[in-house]
């Protein structure tokens, strides 16, 4: 494995920053680094209000459409199935023919298929939507990663990729105050589809993306410089001179994903059956666990570049592994719930934004989308059987007990991985198509 060593921006792609000082990395961003921030931002948050709308409409779904409990969560598990999947297909598809185009096609994808679950009879359909959203929703997430570590200077790579993931909290956010305002307009039996039809939205982010985001220069400079026989085949990310890189990036999103999973799903029926909390008690959790994930990247982003990926990576993970045992084991106050709330957001979304510059940084331009996709997606998959895996302990233990272990393990897991990756820190990523 090749050691890295940051390469000094040229005085071209510094602005002169006396005037934008105080502003920020923001107000040092060129325009079409900051273009491309914001598509990524609205895409990503948009596909999230599509995403999250599902999860608030559930008990509407088993009210009117008949839906079990059990089949609720099995339309949970099609979207991450199908994250898992679209990530790496639109990974492989933006390899050859564009991050672009490839962003563009997967945000449609999203508010298509959210759109026709408006329409949906019963399970079995839903169940195939949802599926398909899902791979979008995954597509979007690697496919703009890749774009944005790919556009933005390496000196700002950290906290600027990092802050896109910040769009996750926004479009959760849309979802939640658009629900109350649909419930009261529209009949429960109403509401849900007039809901899902909504997420036609985000398809107004791709003529914004088309008009004013240009490709990303590394890609069109590499596609302009190889034939079509030399293009890379999807298997490469798992040759020898790859697989030492994409292993242990696909167990550290696993980990995280995983971790991150086992309290997103278990952690409402903790605070309602454990703790004994009341409805209106696990609405502030949610807000302050939505303030936490808009403000978490940034903090993030801020200490990946100053201090380095690996250490900010086990700064967060030590800090989650610390509020999950808070959370699990002392049966926190309202007050202190809502403070490990807003912790709990940030870390969770603070883990993985930070897997998308670090990620980048590993991989050639020719495959990167395709690992990035890959190791995201499968991260989302592999993931997803943690959750799965408390329900199983909890017939035995308390709740608590198994939420714990099973994300704690999780967080541990990822930490190992990432003991095998190199610091990648302000690396010039034109260095890594150099040196792999």
């Amino acid at each position: 494995m090749p050691q890295y060593e940051p390469r000094a921006s040229t005085p071209e792609q510094t602005p002169i920053p006396s005037r934008v000082a105080t502003a920020g990395w923001y107000g040092r961003l060129e325009p079409v680094e900051r273009r491309t921030f914001w598509a990524c931002f609205a895409g990503f948050g948009l596909d999230s209000m599509d995403n999250s709308i599902y999860a608030l409409v559930i008990p509407a779904l088993i009210a009117t459409l008949g839906i079990t409990r059990p089949e609720a969560g099995y339309l949970a598990t099609a979207a991450l199935a199908g994250a898992a999947l679209g990530g790496w297909f639109a990974g492989i598809a933006a390899d050859r023919f564009g991050r672009i185009r490839i962003l563009q096609f997967t945000i449609l994808w999203v508010a298509l298929f959210t759109f026709l679950s408006a329409f949906s009879t019963g399970f079995a359909p839903l169940f195939a939507l949802r599926f398909l959203q899902g791979m979008g929703y995954g597509g979007e997430a690697a496919v703009g990663a890749t774009l944005i570590s790919e556009v933005v200077r390496p000196e700002l790579r950290g906290r600027v990729a990092s802050a896109v993931s910040s769009g996750y909290a926004v479009g959760y956010g849309a979802s939640v105050a658009l629900f109350p305002v649909i419930s009261s307009l529209f009949a429960p039996e109403l509401g849900w589809r007039v809901f899902f039809a909504i997420g036609l939205v985000p398809a107004v982010a791709v003529f914004f993306i088309r008009r004013l985001v240009p490709e990303s220069s590394l890609f069109a400079e590499a596609a302009a410089t190889r034939s079509i026989h030399d293009r890379r085949a999807f298997w490469d990310i798992f040759a020898d001179g790859h697989l030492r890189r994409t292993l242990p990036a696909a167990i550290i999103s696993t980990g995280i994903f995983g971790g991150n999973y086992v309290m997103i799903i278990w952690l409402p029926t903790y605070l309602r059956t454990a703790l004994n909390f009341s409805v209106a008690t696990s609405a502030g959790y949610l807000a302050a666990n939505i303030a936490g994930s808009l403000f978490g990247p940034l903090f993030y982003g801020e200490l990946s570049d100053r201090l380095g990926r690996r250490p900010t990576f086990v700064i967060f993970l030590v800090l989650q592994a610390l509020n999950v045992g808070i959370f699990v084991l002392a049966a926190p106050g309202l007050w202190l719930l809502i403070v490990l709330s807003f912790a709990l957001g940030a870390c969770q979304n603070a883990l993985a934004s930070g897997m998308t510059p670090t990620f980048a940084e590993l991989f050639e331009t020719s495959t990167r989308a395709n690992a990035q996709g890959f190791c995201l997606g499968g991260g989302r998959g592999f993931g997803s059987v943690m959750p799965a895996t408390v329900g199983l302990i909890a017939a035995t233990q308390p709740l608590g007990i198994s939420m714990g272990s099973c994300a704690g393990s999780a967080y541990f897991l990822a930490f190992l991985a990432l003991l095998a990756l190199p610091e990648t820190k302000q690396i010039d990523l034109a260095i890594v198509d150099q040196n792999t």
